[in-house]
């Protein structure tokens, strides 16, 4: 054999036998494969982002936020603009009690002039629906639940007054409640929760509560305070889908045309913030008591005047109309317009 075919032998070999020791090499150091973290079906994939702030459900301006409207999610590094909120340096707890100034979309980042924090001004007028207008009332501490009604919470407005009617007995004493689902906007001028070092809330009486009305229930809330006592009455989160389900059953309120999910959602949401005139419900001192009236007191019979509206004729006492001389029963004898008073068994 050739010498050089046999160097070309043996260096393949050697080639050979150095590729088979690199790739026995690989395949043992590799180890079994580790079990990291994989996506689950139907979950998306992490984002290598930053946390900002976005909306949890849709927030149409005038949203009081609160801590279920907002949270921190994940999002692109390369999509995050400087207005947004980032969870380094945001304090979650001074957002709370913020209003929204222009609309959030669900899911989309909040920026920093889309809220307006209290104490800035046109806070308040931000705070507002469209149409609608803040009016106070004068509450005490007993009449304002203790101080337990917030910004953003929802109250009834009940009205207490004496009706003395046109006679002399005792007035009626009557409880009404005038308007429903008014929505807070302010307590003495205070328009966010207060919280100590704690975190935790801080309850104080308050004097004046700012409420959220339509014109025509703003003009009734000022007649209503020259009428008697004002109360608030909170109200459940609860109360407000079972009101909607009356109404829309009423045929009070009128579904949108279409199968558009959305557009239903968002009308259900414009009516069950709506507030409520009407379908009233009262409560007298009878209600409450045996010893009260149940009605207006009426004006009490004149019997010195007939059905004609004549003056009758003068009794034994000497005027019209007085009670005979002595005790006993009394019979009145009509005659025309002439009223004669007869004892019956009485003394002379």
């Amino acid at each position: 054999m050739d010498g050089r075919k046999i160097i070309l032998l043996v260096g393949a070999l050697i080639v050979a036998a150095i590729t088979a020791f690199m790739a026995r090499s690989l395949m043992t150091g590799s180890g079994a494969p580790g079990a990291g973290a994989a996506p689950v079906a139907g979950q998306p994939a992490p984002i290598d982002g930053v946390e900002v702030l976005v909306a949890t459900r849709a927030l149409p301006v005038g949203t009081i936020l609160g801590p279920d409207s907002i949270k921190f999610v994940a999002w692109p590094k390369d999509l995050v603009e400087g207005a947004y909120f980032q969870k380094d340096g945001t304090d979650l707890a001074k957002l709370q009690g913020t209003v929204v100034r222009f609309a959030v979309p669900a899911g989309q980042p909040l920026t920093q002039g889309a809220i307006v924090k209290p104490g800035d001004r046109g806070f308040l007028a931000a705070a507002l629906g469209p149409g609608m207008r803040a009016v106070t009332v004068p509450v005490s501490a007993q009449a304002a639940v203790a101080g337990f009604v917030f910004p953003g919470d929802r109250v009834d407005l009940i009205l207490t007054q004496a009706v003395p009617g046109g006679g002399d007995g005792p007035p009626l004493k009557a409880s009404e409640t005038v308007l429903r689902n008014l929505r807070v906007l302010a307590t003495d001028q205070r328009t966010d929760k207060q919280q100590d070092e704690q975190g935790k809330t801080v309850v104080a009486t308050y004097s004046t509560v700012t409420v959220e009305a339509t014109p025509r229930i703003a003009e009734k809330i000022a007649v209503a305070q020259t009428l008697g006592t004002l109360s608030l009455s909170l109200r459940s989160i609860a109360d407000n889908a079972g009101e909607l389900e009356e109404a829309i059953a009423a045929g009070e309120v009128t579904m949108p045309e279409g199968d558009d999910p959305k557009a239903e959602k968002a009308m259900l949401a414009r009516v069950a913030a709506r507030p409520v005139e009407g379908r009233s419900t009262f409560s007298t001192g009878a209600d409450v008591s045996r010893f009260q009236r149940s009605t207006v007191p009426g004006k009490p019979r004149d019997d010195n005047q007939d059905l004609g509206g004549a003056p009758a004729a003068p009794a034994a006492g000497g005027y019209p109309g007085a009670a005979p001389a002595g005790p006993g029963p009394i019979v009145k004898v009509s005659r025309g317009n002439a009223v004669t008073v007869v004892p019956v068994g009485g003394k002379d």
